[in-house]
């Protein structure tokens, strides 16, 4: 039996996962979490294989509570379910330990094959993810801050760093508010900055701006 912690911010989707999982005898939901503190909690309390863990999770980014966690419990391996496919961000999930990294799209063909891989110690990556950092690997070391974010989130980066509200940012890119939080969140992970106003000191620094754009 193999036993699965969800986190994840949206009922629905542990709810659909709960479904997919209860419907097989070899796997038990063991427990569920909503934000980033209750999967610590949950993570302490309750022993499991496998953590399926949102990488946006309410209150912690995905790559610095997958540290988190590692520290506390070495045993859960972790499977992070994301909407971003970018391979920048994998490579980082995976050099935090987490096991398997599963985007959104492909988590109902893919999710009980990414499951008993990494539950027997294996680790779970899309043939497309796969094809995609041989591709093109990511230049972690050589890059500037900047240069490891994608276009979109370069995007949101020029817009935060101009001093664009967070429902501005949403409106002008026709996605909800919680992405744009996402983004910024994952902007600042990537450049390594400690809040937004770094990000606007960095923008200006580097000349980011066009005159007309500068604050």
């Amino acid at each position: 039996m193999i036993r699965i912690l969800i986190a994840h911010d949206h009922a629905l989707i542990r709810e659909g996962i709960r479904h997919i999982l209860l419907r097989l005898t070899d796997f038990e939901v063991a427990g569920e979490a909503a934000d980033a503190a209750s999967a610590i909690a949950l993570v302490r309390s309750t022993q499991a294989h496998v953590l399926i863990l949102d990488a946006s999770i309410a209150g912690r980014t995905g790559v610095e509570l997958i540290r988190e966690i590692r520290e506390i419990d070495q045993g859960t391996q972790i499977l992070v379910l994301t909407m971003n496919g970018d391979e920048q961000y994998a490579i980082r999930a995976f050099k935090a330990s987490a096991s398997g990294y599963l985007t959104s799209e492909s988590a109902s063909g893919d999710l009980i094959s990414a499951l008993t891989t990494i539950a027997s110690g294996g680790i779970h990556m899309s043939v497309a993810m796969a094809a995609q950092i041989a591709r093109d690997p990511p230049e972690f070391h050589e890059a500037l801050p900047h240069q490891r974010l994608s276009k979109r989130e370069f995007d949101v980066f020029r817009r935060i760093a101009a001093g664009e509200r967070i429902g501005e940012i949403a409106t002008q890119l026709s996605v909800s508010t919680k992405t744009v939080s996402t983004y910024k969140a994952r902007i600042l992970e990537k450049m390594r900055m400690p809040h937004g106003t770094a990000l606007v000191r960095y923008a200006m620094r580097h000349r980011l701006f066009d005159d007309s754009e500068e604050p």
